[in-house]
């Protein structure tokens, strides 16, 4: 890890505990993560992003190997060792298929919403030692989008999988059937669905005289260079991109992003430097010499804006929705129990655990002060989660000993424990986080904690250093 590029992580590390990561060895005892203090791994997220499926839009249902996919997305158990540990799985940095915004990881991003993948602390092999994050692309509509990748030189989305997992995240070679259904879920996320948007993507309906202006100057070619234009890279009819690479001077040759849905894709940019249209708009009317007015670019981003969008693409989290996605990751043991498909099973098995506890944290115990009311709801939807959980282990251990029959029936015993437990998490609704001002004061509350965690750790380090050399002349 060249010292040029890594001072400043190996500094943070010092100070909080996580040096003995960077250089390769086992997180600090009693550290309780792999990952450094300030970590954002979206969890104060109030809304998650719609779940928009090209074959449901169809009429149909998901495969099995879709739900399959679903499963190993969201399992850590997929990735390597300190993914695993820190619980990150797919679905952490790709929330519901989409982007995550909140993400943020010290030392390895520079704002929310970027994270560098070639760093020593997933893969050391595939440490590049540059500081170099990536925007969390959405993965909306990636059917419509190769090549893969922000810089464009992945042709294959399969082939793009497999490096995230085996070479970005040092996960183990996947077995070709899971492979194939993260795949096959990947190309089955569809783009939310937008009335404003026609044929060709065209821009239909009461369309505002600043749109229209806009909609001009998105199809006006540059000045200084006539075959250039927004429309010429962005094309309508091709879900806006030409599935090419440019260099837009922003540090070399990445492929066109997609405009669709893209009002939820911030921040903007292979690295996220920019946080709106406003600055996008700015950025290209400064580097391409374009000469807008003031209300040019305000004219353009209205523009963008209206093709961008898209109808309840962000929805807030609820029970319903948690129970929805618990069903669809039990369906997948129907098939991969008669089958005898131990790998398949396990990966459900471990999504349904981690999913069913971040579901019990959803209900603050009777320590959290952000909660002063319903504590006996409270009590009883946690409790009915945990039983589900010590469920899950019996049904686990007869997968792990090859008692299929077992596990079946063990299976029937968590889907019976199930609806009670739902419930139970509905009454207690109104006093967990799934109710906004409890979920803002909650995270208020930890926000605080964690800082004075990090005041405590940062006055700690300081007084362990040797004390600074005396500036004063010396006899």
């Amino acid at each position: 890890m060249p010292q040029s590029n890594r001072t400043a992580v190996r500094a943070l590390g010092v100070a909080l505990g996580w040096l003995p990561l960077l250089a390769g060895g086992a997180p600090p005892a009693g550290a309780g993560t792999v990952l450094p203090l300030g970590t954002d791994l979206g969890e104060e997220a109030f809304t998650r992003p719609r779940e928009v499926f090209r074959s449901e839009a169809a009429g149909g249902h998901k495969s099995y190997m879709v739900l399959l996919g679903d499963v190993a997305f969201s399992s850590p158990r997929l990735l390597g060792t300190v993914a695993r540990q820190a619980g990150i799985s797919c679905a952490t940095c790709h929330v519901n298929g989409t982007t995550n915004p909140l993400l943020y990881v010290p030392g390895l991003s520079t704002h929310p919403g970027n994270f560098d993948t070639t760093s020593a602390v997933f893969n050391p092999k595939t440490d590049d030692g540059i500081l170099d994050p990536l925007t969390v692309p959405s993965l909306r509509g990636a059917h419509l989008l190769a090549p893969y990748g922000h810089d464009g030189r992945t042709l294959s989305l399969r082939d793009f999988v497999r490096n995230v997992v085996v070479n970005e995240f040092a996960g183990a070679e996947p077995p070709a059937q899971i492979l194939d259904a993260l795949v096959i879920y990947i190309e089955d996320i569809d783009f939310a669905p937008n009335r404003r948007l026609g044929a060709g993507g065209r821009l239909v309906g009461a369309v505002t005289a600043a749109e229209q202006r806009g909609r001009t100057l998105f199809f006006r070619p540059f000045a200084h260079d006539a075959s250039l234009s927004c429309g010429g890279c962005h094309q309508p009819a091709e879900a806006f991109v030409d599935h090419r690479q440019h260099d837009v001077g922003s540090g070399g040759l990445y492929k066109t992003p997609t405009l669709l849905n893209a009002n939820f894709n911030a921040p903007y940019f292979h690295d996220g430097r920019f946080a709106d249209y406003g600055e996008v708009v700015a950025y290209f009317d400064t580097v391409f010499r374009l000469g807008f007015s003031a209300r040019d670019r305000t004219d353009l981003v209205a523009y963008l804006s209206a093709i961008g969008d898209g109808e309840r693409a962000v929805i807030a989290d609820d029970v319903d929705t948690r129970v929805r996605e618990l069903t669809d990751f039990a369906v997948v043991l129907d098939t991969a129990l008669p089958q005898h498909d131990a790998a398949a099973a396990t990966l459900v098995v471990d999504a349904l655990n981690r999913e069913l506890r971040e579901l019990t944290e959803k209900f603050p115990e009777r320590k959290d002060s952000a909660v002063t009311g319903g504590l006996a709801e409270r009590s009883r939807a946690r409790s009915e989660l945990k039983e589900l959980v010590l469920s899950l282990h019996g049904l686990d251990d007869a997968i792990q000993a090859g008692r299929f029959e077992a596990a079946a029936a063990a299976l029937g015993t968590y889907r019976a424990q199930l609806p009670p437990t739902v419930a139970a998490m509905r009454a207690a609704r109104n006093w967990s986080l799934f109710d906004r001002q409890i979920h803002d004061a909650h995270f208020a509350a930890l926000r605080q904690l964690y800082q004075a965690g990090a005041d405590s750790a940062s006055a700690t380090t300081a007084s362990q250093l040797p004390p600074r050399p005396s500036m004063s002349p010396t006899n």
